[in-house]
């Protein structure tokens, strides 16, 4: 064959496949995947079902705490928000409803990222990649607060953001509890749900400071980091400020007593008001007894369930997690 024929040959056969790659049919989407469990998702997105799996989202059904609130359940209103079915079912913003199976997987996987198959099916996610199973499709709802409000808003956490500035800086919900791996928006966001469970930021969410005003002692609490009311959503949950003298060398310190409590009370609690410590306020408090004139500690401790074993001396060391203390000299 001569050299002028084969490049004839050479050029014709790569002419026929740029026409194949050219005009080759779309690859068909995948088939679309029937989700039965968060257990699927794990197979493909390791790290964040990792993440999910240890989170208080994934124990919302199993929680001990939970279940002794609600009697084991039989309070059949907190079942909607423990064991939910998709948020973008019922729409955003609007109260879930109980899902009926797999209520041991809590407010998972399914719960935020499917989409309703008349929405078009899949799930919401952050790029569009109708090959994958599950069919992602990128939806900006899932970033929004209204997607954490139809289970959040119920004790009014999300109303609480609305009404603040952080809201009106655009610092929302994501930003405190599912924040960028490492602070990179490439590694995507962590699906821990940082909340009430992790001390770090229950601590970045107030300041403590005292101050002696001559026999007195001035406290203040100051909500400066909260994107919403301190403590918030779960009416069980409580903060209070304690105080003490401070012992001498060689002598052990003696009972804390109780100076305040920050918390929403239940429906039913008709004798109680709200104290909730509201984004950006500050909270002042005198403490004023004789004792009070030499030196003292005052220390903020921070309850997931606020019903002391013992109500006329309560032990916060031993039964709630300190938050913050500071030493005023005499």
């Amino acid at each position: 064959m001569s050299v002028k024929r084969a490049l004839g040959v050479a050029v014709l056969a790569l002419s026929v496949a740029l026409l194949w790659l050219v005009f080759q049919p779309e690859a068909a989407p995948a088939p679309a995947r029937e989700f039965t469990s968060s257990q699927q998702c794990i197979a493909c997105h390791e790290q964040a079902g990792a993440e999910w799996s240890a989170s208080w989202h994934a124990q919302a059904w199993n929680d001990p705490d939970v279940r002794a609130l609600s009697n084991d359940f039989a309070n059949t209103d907190c079942i909607d928000c423990h064991a939910p079915r998709p948020v973008f079912e019922t729409g955003l913003g609007q109260r879930v409803l109980p899902r009926a199976a797999r209520r041991a997987e809590g407010v998972d996987c399914i719960t935020c990222h499917l989409l309703p198959e008349n929405a078009g099916g899949g799930v919401a996610g952050t790029l569009d990649d109708p090959s994958a199973p599950c069919r992602p499709r990128a939806l900006t709802d899932l970033a929004r607060p209204e997607l954490c409000a139809p289970c959040h808003d119920q004790h009014k956490t999300v109303e609480q953001w609305r009404a603040s500035q952080w809201a009106e800086q655009g610092v929302d919900c994501l930003d405190c509890h599912m924040p960028y791996r490492d602070g990179d928006p490439a590694r995507g966001r962590d699906h821990s749900m940082h909340g009430a469970h992790a001390l770090g930021l229950v601590q970045r969410a107030v300041e403590l400071r005292a101050r002696r005003d001559g026999a007195r002692v001035e406290v203040e609490l100051e909500n400066v980091g909260a994107g919403h009311s301190f403590p918030t959503d779960e009416r069980s949950r409580a903060a209070d400020l304690f105080w003490r003298p401070l012992a001498e060398a060689g002598t052990s310190s003696g009972p804390w007593r109780h100076l305040y409590r920050f918390r929403s009370p239940y429906r039913d609690e008709t004798e109680l008001t709200d104290t909730l410590l509201l984004a950006h306020a500050t909270h002042r408090q005198r403490i004023e007894a004789p004792e009070a004139a030499g030196a003292v500690e005052v220390a903020l401790f921070f309850k997931l369930t606020p019903y002391w074993e013992d109500p006329e001396h309560p032990d916060p060391e031993r039964e709630c997690r300190l938050v913050q203390r500071v030493e005023v000299g005499p």
